[in-house]
């Protein structure tokens, strides 16, 4: 069971510590959220679960952490600076303001009026000065993409790691977007965060490409806990698909507003590179692409075989992080009934999501001894280095237990009168609520198990 509602877990993320609203103490900054000591858990965990399964799984991908800061003549060349903008319309009742392309009926949807006026272009990047003097002359954009940079970087890591034809480069990084209507909670925001891996290979190979890469994002987002009922491949209609793709495929997701976008894999063809490249007449570029006489650099690379230098297509798998955890809360939020009327909240997250892997609970949080011990625990645990491990002192058991089911913890470990006795303690599952004793190296046994 998924949650009922968007507000269930809107709810969730405030009273808990996942997410806050930005700059909540004036009013709240439109578009833009902080993620609090939970959130900031399962966002890193989500980040690094990803980043394993590209870079330390993989011997075909290489890592890269680019700046923010972009020269306009990168975007000039991407197209951002044409093309990269939203339909927008002012309604003349209300004086609100809507992207054109979200309007139902040709109505505004605050006040029903269909008293418009015609669709102007709305550039979404965030603009900003550098040096000194802002004088107009001198600036840069704050990234709308991380791929820029990648394919910006492409000669560079090409040359330092001795790759070759297939091979991709990912990145993880904040990028901007000006949006004229951001909502539905952190699925569409101004300030966010991307996953994004750009995979080169040969042309005429970039379809069977495309298609590995469709079933391997599937299959990780599957891993994470999402249920495959839930993902849905949308094949972008041809006229639909953006001005560098030959083929995109969206994966679907049932979030609480609706089937939307949780991530696109687009093969991008020769467009990027090509777009980027000196020397553009040297090589067969099959993109429609913008003359670049400012590149210093050529990005083809040479087939071995024929001896041809040629531009490589890019498959891109493209996911939010931001997405990514709102579809992870969703997909584990779980109201239960424990019986005589009783129920519980639950985040069945898996346990490699989990902000907090295990919390050490003293049966009472006034006796030195329970304490000791459980701290003892506690920093045993946690230096295994599996993730964050935490003293519970609170007192109370059931309460305890109940904060571990709402935030996800797999499991709880109480350190009780007995266990000064004879070492053993209870080991408590979220998802089952069975308990069982175990000693220090059960313990550690189970803990490490979770992780398997």
């Amino acid at each position: 069971m998924v949650s009922k509602n968007m507000e269930d877990l809107v709810s969730l993320c405030k009273r808990r510590g996942f997410i806050f609203q930005s700059n909540e103490i004036y009013g709240g900054l439109q578009g833009v959220y902080d993620y609090g000591p939970l959130g900031v858990e399962l966002k890193n965990n989500l980040k690094q679960a990803w980043w394993k399964s590209m870079i330390y799984e993989r011997n075909d991908v290489e890592g890269l952490d680019a700046s923010i800061l972009t020269g306009r003549e990168v975007l000039k060349h991407s197209g951002h600076e044409d093309t990269f903008s939203d339909p927008l319309v002012d309604c003349k009742k209300c004086k609100g303001r809507f992207r054109a392309d979200h309007l139902i009926n040709d109505k505004c949807p605050q006040c029903g009026s269909d008293d418009l006026t015609e669709p102007r272009p709305f550039n979404l990047m965030f603009k900003t000065a550098v040096g000194p003097i802002d004088d107009g002359s001198n600036y840069a954009y704050l990234r709308p993409e991380t791929a820029q940079q990648i394919f910006t970087n492409f000669k560079n890591i090409l040359d330092s790691t001795n790759k070759s034809i297939p091979f991709g480069i990912a990145q993880i990084g904040k990028a901007f977007r000006n949006e004229v209507t951001p909502g539905k909670f952190i699925f569409r925001v101004r300030e966010f965060e991307q996953m994004e891996l750009e995979f080169f290979v040969e042309p005429g190979k970039d379809e069977d490409w495309h298609e590995f890469w469709v079933n391997e994002r599937v299959d990780w987002w599957i891993a994470q806990g999402i249920d495959k009922k839930n993902i849905k491949k949308l094949y972008v209609d041809k006229e639909d698909l953006s001005h560098y793709s030959k083929a995109t495929v969206d994966l679907m997701y049932e979030f609480p507003h609706g089937s939307e976008e949780l991530e696109g894999i687009a093969n991008r063809t020769d467009f990027d590179l090509g777009s980027h490249t000196k020397n553009q007449s040297e090589f067969s570029i099959n993109a429609e692409v913008m003359e670049n006489k400012q590149s210093t650099t050529k990005l083809g690379v040479q087939n071995l075989e024929t001896k041809k230098w040629f531009i490589p297509y890019v498959i891109e798998p493209s996911a939010g992080v931001d997405r990514g955890v709102l579809a992870i809360l969703n997909e584990a939020y779980k109201e239960e009934s424990t019986g005589n009327d009783n129920s519980r909240i639950v985040l069945g997250l898996k346990p490699h999501l989990s902000p907090i892997k295990a919390a050490v609970i003293p049966l009472k949080r006034n006796n030195e001894e329970l304490v000791i011990k459980a701290t003892e625990i506690q920093k045993h645990l946690q230096s295994l280095g599996l993730g964050r491990v935490i003293l519970e002192n609170s007192g109370n058991i059931g309460k305890g237990y109940r904060r571990h089911d709402e935030i996800g913890t797999p499991i709880c470990i109480t350190v009780d009168f007995e266990s000064l006795e004879n070492q053993t303690y209870t080991l408590r599952d979220r998802d089952t609520m069975d308990q069982k004793r175990l000693d220090l190296k059960g313990l550690i046994e189970a803990y490490r198990n979770l992780f398997n």
